[in-house]
């Protein structure tokens, strides 16, 4: 295990893996510039670094995992400002989102405005059972910022994205497993294992092929269809240039686990 300092999130690393978990409990995880300023960095460390395959985002405690961005900091923010620190939260969310290595949300808590946000731009969403979700800025007089109105459409769909933004409640989380916002529930006692069991399972595919198989969903969403099979299908013709794609049809056919090297 390694540990990089930071003043607002704990940096590990074990077992291929980088563990990122916000650390201000005290404040249920809230989120301020300083804390999203080191989640990117932290994101860099782990991409540049060769032993880690699998990006984990948490939270600190048992309360949230983030319980929204921090009101008080926010609140001095003039018009321009704000609009301002929308495109510093939108630009962070979507260098998490558009990472090469594979990011999971591990949600143990409350995830709330900014914190939902943050949990909707990583690529696997994994939850406690006692785990609540919402977009509740509308309570505060705000529309959500950090990419909240596109990511949860285009992953709930928008009639249920429309429901939560407009009426600002919050869902459980079987709610939210049952409309597609997670991917997983466990509860707290099985939770760490149900996290671990998706890095184990993803550290024994093809680094490569995770990268592409990324680029292919999130960029392709991000454009018209007839142009992301045009991305697809170049993703999928340089795939039969690496070793991986040369060692698992290999291993197949031999009927035995493969063993890729991220080349």
């Amino acid at each position: 295990m390694s540990e990089k300092p930071f003043e607002s999130l704990i940096y590990e690393t074990r077992d291929g893996a980088a563990w990122l978990t916000i650390n201000r409990p005290d404040k249920l995880n809230a989120l301020n510039r300083a804390v999203i300023e080191e989640i990117v960095a932290a994101r860099d460390l782990a991409l540049n670094d060769p032993d880690v395959g699998v990006l984990v985002l948490t939270g600190a405690g048992e309360k949230a995992f983030v319980a929204g961005a921090d009101i008080e900091e926010m609140s001095t923010l003039g018009a321009a400002e704000a609009q301002r620190f929308s495109r510093f939260l939108q630009e962070s969310f979507d260098r998490l989102e558009h990472s090469p290595k594979p990011v999971i949300a591990a949600i143990n808590g409350l995830a709330l405005g900014g914190g939902c946000e943050l949990a909707l731009s990583c690529h696997l969403r994994l939850a406690v059972d006692s785990a609540r979700f919402g977009q509740p800025e509308v309570n505060l007089g705000l529309t959500p910022g950090a990419g909240g109105t596109q990511r949860l459409q285009r992953i709930v769909g928008r009639g249920r994205a429309l429901e939560l933004i407009l009426t600002g409640t919050m869902i459980d989380a079987a709610e939210a497993w049952r409309i597609g916002l997670v991917n997983r529930l466990a509860p707290a006692e099985g939770f760490r294992e149900c996290v671990d069991h998706c890095v184990k399972t993803l550290l024994g595919k093809s680094p490569v092929a995770l990268s592409r198989a990324l680029e292919a969903v999130i960029s392709g969403g991000e454009c018209a269809q007839a142009e992301a099979l045009r991305l697809e299908a170049s993703l999928f013709g340089l795939c039969f240039a690496t070793e991986d794609m040369r060692e698992g049809t290999r291993a197949f056919l031999e009927k035995r686990k493969p063993s890729f090297s991220g080349r």
